[in-house]
């Protein structure tokens, strides 16, 4: 779509920083505004050539602290562009805020499709599963990714990652709260006194699902897998029990709970969960743990999607249906709390 009002910037002075820093750039440059995104407003750009990159930059106005950090996302493609993860080339980072009026990083454009809904109505009954398995077996292999052999040591602490999680989602969500929610003060008293003592840690995307990878145009295959803004190290089971949450989800929220799979051509959780598991060679996890993931999981989405509600009360959130996000908080939250009432249930 055409730029927002309240994104748009000096196409002119981005020209000239992209004309000393991309190799290839051809001026002009125009920019368009991509409608999805709810952190980073993300833009495609076309030069004088007729070639595409994709800017991603921090939005204007106040932000949370730590939060839309551009910077991080353009050292974790630059290192994963080195290994067999699809990630957008990384073409140049820009802190200085006056090129475009907050820091930015400009990639390659993937010329592929997004999948909105997990349904896969464009997608014929039996590729479907294909597309499932492509989506787990990328998750593979950014979990077997060395952080040490490609620069990123020092890229979030080790261990402890689902308490440090709880703890800053649950700041932040405080910092942003518009309402009271019983059920979110009572996932914030229970999660952290019923930790898991398992403490893995792996190189994890932070948000990782369906609409933040472009697959190819007509294959099964991953192209890139693109919105990093709050990637770290951290642990495997809570990225991939993240991902998970769309069994658990009912289908008004977008989710697969309530839909026939077997008709559809789709995937149960738990044959998704093996086949990871078996891709990753780590056990697959019993009920309780599943299950306490699930509600972790949950209670972090309550807590960035408020995050997202109080952007888009303040006019600085960059998804023009950023309001819906504050509907979604409360019911995500109780059934978070819904779960932890049921501990042991297990995947389906």
């Amino acid at each position: 779509m055409e730029v927002q009002e309240k994104h748009r910037f000096d196409e002119r002075s981005l020209g000239r920083f992209m004309a000393s820093q991309v190799d290839g750039f051809v001026p002009p440059v125009r920019a368009e505004q991509f409608r999805g995104g709810q952190s980073n407003p993300t833009y495609r750009l076309t030069d004088g050539a007729g070639r595409h990159y994709v800017l991603r930059r921090k939005p204007p106005g106040k932000l949370l602290p730590s939060a839309h950090a551009v910077d991080r996302e353009f050292r974790v493609i630059s290192a994963l562009n080195k290994t067999d993860v699809p990630t957008p080339r990384a073409y140049a980072l820009c802190e200085d805020e006056s090129v475009v009026g907050t820091a930015f990083y400009i990639m390659e454009y993937c010329d592929g499709r997004v999948l909105w809904d997990p349904l896969l109505p464009d997608v014929l009954k039996e590729g479907r599963l294909a597309i499932y398995r492509a989506k787990f077996e990328t998750l593979a292999r950014l979990h077997a990714v060395d952080p040490a052999a490609v620069g990123l040591a020092d890229f979030g602490r080790p261990g402890s990652y689902v308490a440090r999680q709880i703890s800053r989602w649950g700041k932040q969500y405080k910092a942003s709260e518009t309402e009271s929610i019983e059920a979110m003060d009572m996932l914030l008293e229970w999660l952290p006194a019923h930790l898991p003592s398992n403490d893995e840690t792996v190189l994890v995307h932070g948000d990782y699902r369906l609409d933040n990878m472009v697959f190819h145009a007509t294959e099964p295959r991953v192209l890139g897998i693109i919105d990093w803004e709050i990637s770290t190290l951290g642990d495997p089971l809570a990225e991939l029990s993240y991902l998970c949450m769309l069994w658990r989800t009912p289908k008004d929220w977008g989710g697969l709970g309530g839909h026939d799979l077997e008709a559809l051509g789709l995937p149960t959780e738990r044959e998704m969960v093996v086949y990871y598991c078996g891709l990753s060679k780590r056990a697959v996890p019993d009920p309780a743990l599943w299950d306490f993931y699930m509600a972790y999981n949950l209670f972090r989405v309550s807590c960035i999607r408020q995050g997202v509600y109080a952007r888009a009360l303040d006019g600085t959130a960059s998804n023009i249906r950023a309001a819906e996000s504050g509907k979604l908080v409360r019911p995500a939250a109780e059934l978070g709390w819904k779960i932890v009432g049921s501990i042991g249930g297990g995947m389906k």
